[in-house]
């Protein structure tokens, strides 16, 4: 008989742990408590559009990279549907401070030519700095689907591996205004100085000088081809289904029960939700006070505001990259503060359709914003959170198109109607501590901390999902091997996906 895996949370990790555990021979059951599975990679419906919820730019699906690669051990390569970003510009930057831009292009050399048209004088200096980069990612087995004899060893690497982020940066370069500007993905992981490992800098750097691409027609396909997986090979995958016990007796987990009163059992239980939430769902003496203390303790990254914009037809072009709006150069690792001005900076993008022409349809607006700006109503739930909660999403709003403004002038006028979403609702909506985006922050300073294993102390309860290694499309899915490996063997997984590629 199969064995079954119960997978509480139906997020980007958990479809990705039971799409390769049901593949190889597992009954996979996923229980999600949202009417929609995908985690971040749900869609909603305002205005006639469907919005992403989270900002997809997806690395890792170059062909031959790690993620295309797991993906076609899926056997759902040729149904993914992600259109690349422009070679000579993946990324367009901006810093109010002094009116000025920079484009980011593709490759080691593209990069290194594209910022040296602006600092002329450091391009020898960008050379080292983007071979040291690629040399701290080449490190990674399982970032290169590399087989292992284990884990990776922290503390057995180079001095700029666990280096910090912003002081790996100024080794190489001289100039402090492009150190901020090699910084300038700080809000896709939560940089912040003097923290910030240089390895998560590294990994994240590297994937988006190899390439990015945007999902087309919504990021909720990709969830959907990944359940597919799941129920063609016998599994279930159920929405609306919130798991609110997880019942453990002798460091074992007995079954889980659900809002609808239902039990389920299994040989193995993992869990894809963050893991301050999860220990709220067992009894205390499930782990050890010490373990959940550490839970509790690790700080967690920065959350975030919203912008969903409606356009009018034809007003707004398609732009084929992102565009990072900064204030000022060393506000780019200040995004966590709570001391600093709102905001500090935004990511924006016009997501691509089927038959993307000359317009853009519409807008993806996000920018870092601390917990702490939203505490005042914590105790609120969704709908319930009065009128002074609406006026300051209001004014947040507004201070968002004022900078707009600066870079595109007359934006405004193109606007047909906008939604908005703060940290609280991503807190409320992925059940994720603080709201955070990128989980567990990870300290230089204290490596031990942050590093939360996948497997527990209690005996058939694992874990998966952002909060164990790296976040994103790439960390979640790497993640999820380590994950299955747990169960199957070490190298069991990448040796699959490595010879399914060949």
């Amino acid at each position: 008989m199969k064995q079954h895996v119960i997978i509480i949370g139906g997020g980007l990790g958990g479809l990705f742990t039971g799409a390769i555990l049901s593949k190889e021979g597992f009954h996979v059951t996923i229980l999600e408590k949202n009417a929609m599975i995908g985690g971040g990679l749900q869609t909603f419906q305002r205005f006639g559009e469907h919005f992403d919820t989270g900002m997809h730019v997806i690395g890792g699906m170059q062909p031959g990279e790690n993620i295309w690669k797991l993906c076609h051990y899926l056997g759902i390569l040729d149904s993914v549907k992600i259109r690349n970003v422009d070679d000579e510009c993946t990324d367009r930057l901006y810093f109010a401070e002094d009116k000025s831009y920079y484009t980011i292009a593709k490759g080691r050399d593209g990069f290194v030519r594209s910022l040296a048209r602006s600092f002329p004088d450091e391009q020898r200096n960008l050379e080292r700095y983007v071979d040291a980069v690629l040399a701290i990612a080449d490190k990674v087995d399982l970032f290169n689907l590399r087989p292992s004899t284990g884990q990776i060893s922290l503390f057995a690497e180079s001095n700029d591996f666990l280096m910090a982020a912003d002081a790996f940066i100024a080794k190489y370069i001289t100039d402090e205004r492009l150190r901020s500007v090699l910084a300038y993905m700080n809000p896709l992981y939560g940089g912040r100085a003097h923290e910030t490992p240089a390895y998560v800098h590294a990994i994240i750097s590297t994937l988006y000088i190899k390439g990015a691409s945007r999902f087309v027609d919504g990021s909720y396909h990709f969830a959907q081809l990944l359940s597919d997986v799941i129920t063609s090979n016998g599994g279930q995958v159920i929405p609306g289904n919130a798991v609110e016990w997880i019942n453990v007796v002798d460091r074992k987990v007995e079954y889980v029960r659900t809002k609808s009163g239902k039990q389920y059992t299994a040989d193995y239980y993992i869990s894809d939700i963050h893991p301050c939430t999860l220990i709220k769902l067992m009894d205390k003496k499930a782990f050890p006070q010490s373990y959940r203390e550490r839970l509790e303790t690790i700080p967690n990254t920065h959350s975030a505001f919203a912008l969903y914009i409606k356009l009018k037809p034809e007003a707004f072009p398609y732009i084929n990259h992102s565009e990072y709006y900064m204030t000022r150069y060393a506000d780019v690792w200040n995004f966590s503060r709570t001391d600093k001005p709102w905001p500090l900076g935004f990511l924006m993008m016009t997501p691509p359709n089927s038959h993307q022409g000359r317009y853009a349809t519409k807008v993806l607006i996000t920018a870092p914003m601390p917990f702490d700006m939203v505490k005042r109503w914590e105790n609120t739930s969704v709908g319930h959170r009065g009128t002074e909660y609406e006026a300051w999403k209001t004014k947040c709003a507004e201070l968002l198109l004022n900078q707009i403004e600066e870079i595109h002038t007359g934006f405004r006028e193109c606007i047909e109607a906008i939604n908005t979403s703060s940290p609280l609702t991503i807190r409320d909506f992925y059940g994720v501590k603080d709201g955070s985006i990128c989980g567990f922050a990870k300290n230089c300073q204290n490596i031990v901390l942050s590093q939360v294993p996948v497997v527990t102390k209690v005996s058939n309860l694992l874990l998966t999902g952002q909060n164990n290694n790296l976040h994103g499309f790439c960390g979640v899915p790497l993640t999820a091997i380590t994950t299955c490996e747990a169960i199957l063997g070490v190298n069991y997984i990448i040796n699959k996906v490595n010879a399914c590629a060949e």
